[in-house]
């Protein structure tokens, strides 16, 4: 017998997901012929508006021996907006019952639970394609490539590292002090040399941590706007990596800081590098406004009460022209070559600027790219007491996609299937589809433990950075164990809906646990080249099979050892199996015909055998 409602399931809810404002959608119920109610509803609340739901009447649909089917078609209405929604049952005593959800999609009576959600998005909502369907790659700056080319300005009282194998500074200076003042001299040029080897992996879009001029080798404090760090080149060489990436079919995209700047900034300068303007320094400064200051000027709000990064008002109307202005920052880049933003803390930034932003990146390019950092479901998310509208179709394109990632780490390293299959089925129901098409997927970033560390490492309980030092290298039987859980993860990611991000050096094995470990250079010359060869099998696959982009996402198996997923598109589907388990399993009965690509392992004779990983390939009539 079929519970009472499953919004996954397209016989209770159709279409699956969200839809878009004035669209209809088909909502159904099951319930017992043992009762024949004496009225049901569809109770639909706005989003944050709980006592006053709007009320729809289910009409008897069909009847059998088990059971009747109740339900009704909603006109959505004309505008974007989050809603939720649970179901309401009057029995012929009088007697109410609610059915509301018990799980990620499933619903029983109950006088408690929660709600389920109905995302209403702008019909007009469109996300840009990446160029050749590849992938995302992501670049911290200072430790990918170095050129080695001589550079102009650089400021004297940055730390260059003297041998690029070294580790990064991880220790407190002599005041007990993170500076992240070392430096080993990665570049534009040196990004600029790779892009062969960027195109070989099947990537699309370079995602670039800050290149902005800023005192520090993570540069999120940043100190101009509008030019190029001098250790990372100048503005000429940004303007060549983009027109020579552009050649090959690769976009830049800048990480955009603009909840904070630095107090070591032409903006704030506190330290007085930049003379005696500056907000700190001077009360007539024409950027005094934008901060906040409590005691002006050595009392201020700063960024999670760091005082090197004062934050910024976002809101204030010279600060928003600035940043969005016909001369402003975004235009200066997109200008110069720039594909779009990912936006740093997007969930700190008010409305006022995500509107502005969005506006003035489409309006100088229709296809550029607004991506936010935003941790959780970002289609309900709540920050500083207010609800967000970040997929609704009038700021973001997407985000990126951390759901995506403690799932499926979660699935590889302890068997955790419904982790994986409702984390990706949840995201799936409340993300609208043309933000689901750019979700930016990763297992590793400059703000995680690297994916090899997290699935093969100790559990990590917070050990400070001595500790992370000590067990930064993987001993060999822990990284041969950890490589091969790392391509079971991410044969499952690369074919998830989105876009699959690789984190620099992932893909040759770099490990490492949290900043400054997850930032150790790229080991040119020390690849582990087998590895290497995966990543690029991976990415050949992914752009062979552009359907997948808005194919629909189909759980086959899911078991603590044994996953498999479908993606399936007019008359072609692409399948994928991954066995983390240490028993071999025969998948005669649930494997799909087509051509079959083995990713690591063993495949043979109908049989993953442990640690394996494969993809078949079920293409449509050419």
């Amino acid at each position: 017998m079929h519970v009472p409602y499953d919004s996954f399931d397209p016989l209770y809810k159709h279409p699956f997901g969200a839809a878009p404002a004035g669209s209809e959608v088909r909502f159904c119920i099951f319930l017992s012929t043992f009762s024949l109610p004496q009225a049901c509803f569809l109770l639909l609340y706005h989003a944050d508006r709980f006592d006053s739901p709007e009320r729809y009447p289910l009409s008897l649909l069909e009847s059998t021996l088990s059971e009747n089917r109740f339900g009704c078609t909603l006109r959505l209405p004309a505008s974007p907006e989050l809603y939720f929604y649970r179901f309401e049952v009057v029995a012929p005593d009088g007697s109410v019952r609610q059915i509301r959800r018990i799980d990620a999609s499933r619903g029983e009576f109950s006088e408690t639970g929660e709600l389920w959600q109905l995302t209403v998005y702008d019909p007009g909502f469109t996300t840009p394609m990446l160029p050749g369907h590849g992938i995302v790659y992501q670049i911290f700056p200072d430790r990918f490539c170095r050129s080695g080319k001589e550079k102009q300005n650089v400021p004297s009282d940055r730390k260059m590292h003297a041998s690029w194998e070294e580790m990064p500074d991880y220790l407190p200076n002599h005041e007990g002090k993170i500076t992240n003042s070392d430096y080993f001299g990665g570049d534009l040029e040196g990004i600029r040399s790779r892009l062969g080897y960027l195109k070989s992996l099947g990537v699309s879009l370079i995602y670039l941590n800050p290149i902005f001029e800023a005192h520090s080798n993570h540069r999120y404090n940043v100190a101009d706007y509008f030019h190029v760090d001098p250790l990372l080149g100048t503005d000429a060489d940004f303007r060549r990596l983009c027109k020579e990436a552009q050649m090959v079919g690769i976009g830049i995209v800048l990480d955009g800081v603009f909840s904070h700047t630095g107090s070591d900034s032409i903006y704030f300068n506190r330290e007085g590098r930049y003379g005696e303007g500056g907000a700190f320094r001077d009360i007539h400064s024409p950027y005094w406004e934008w901060y906040k200051f409590m005691d002006y000027p050595h009392q201020y709000h700063s960024w999670w009460g760091f005082d090197t990064l004062p934050e910024i008002n976002e809101e204030n109307l010279s600060f928003l022209e600035f940043i969005c202005g016909e001369r402003g920052v975004i235009r200066h880049w997109m200008r110069m070559g720039a594909a779009g933003f990912r936006l740093d803390v997007a969930d700190e930034l008010p409305d006022a600027i995500l509107d502005r932003l969005r506006k003035t990146v489409k309006e100088e390019n229709p296809d550029g790219i607004l991506i936010g950092e935003v941790w959780e479901d970002a289609s309900n998310k709540i920050a500083y007491s207010q609800r967000r509208r970040y997929l609704l179709g009038a700021q973001l394109d997407s985000v990126m996609n951390y759901p995506f990632m403690n799932a499926v780490l979660r699935y590889v390293r302890y068997g955790d299937s419904a982790a994986l299959c409702y984390g990706v089925l949840g995201i799936l129901e409340n993300y609208p589809l043309p933000a689901v098409r750019m979700l930016f997927n990763s297992l590793s970033t400059h703000d995680t433990v690297r994916a090899i560390t997290m699935l093969a490492g100790e559990e990590y309980t917070g050990g400070d950075r001595q500790w992370q030092f000590d067990r930064h290298f993987l001993p060999p039987d822990q990284y041969e164990w950890g490589r091969k859980l790392l391509l079971l993860a991410y044969t499952l990611l690369y074919f998830l809906p989105g876009i699959p991000c690789l984190y620099y050096g992932d893909e040759a094995g770099l490990s490492g646990w949290r900043d400054p470990f997850n930032r150790t250079p790229y080991p040119w010359g020390h690849e582990d080249e087998e590895l290497l060869e995966c990543f690029r099998l991976l990415g050949r696959l992914h752009l062979g099979n552009p359907f997948v982009q808005d194919a629909p996402f189909i759980p086959v198996v899911a078991t603590e050892d044994l996953f498999l997923y479908t993606r399936q598109g007019e008359g072609q589907s692409l399948s994928v199996a991954v066995n983390r388990g240490d028993i071999p399993y025969n998948l005669q009965a649930v494997l799909p015909k087509g051509k079959i690509t083995p990713i690591a392992g063993r495949f043979e004779y109908d049989t993953l055998y442990p640690l394996s990983a494969i993809v078949i390939e079920q293409p449509g009539e050419r």
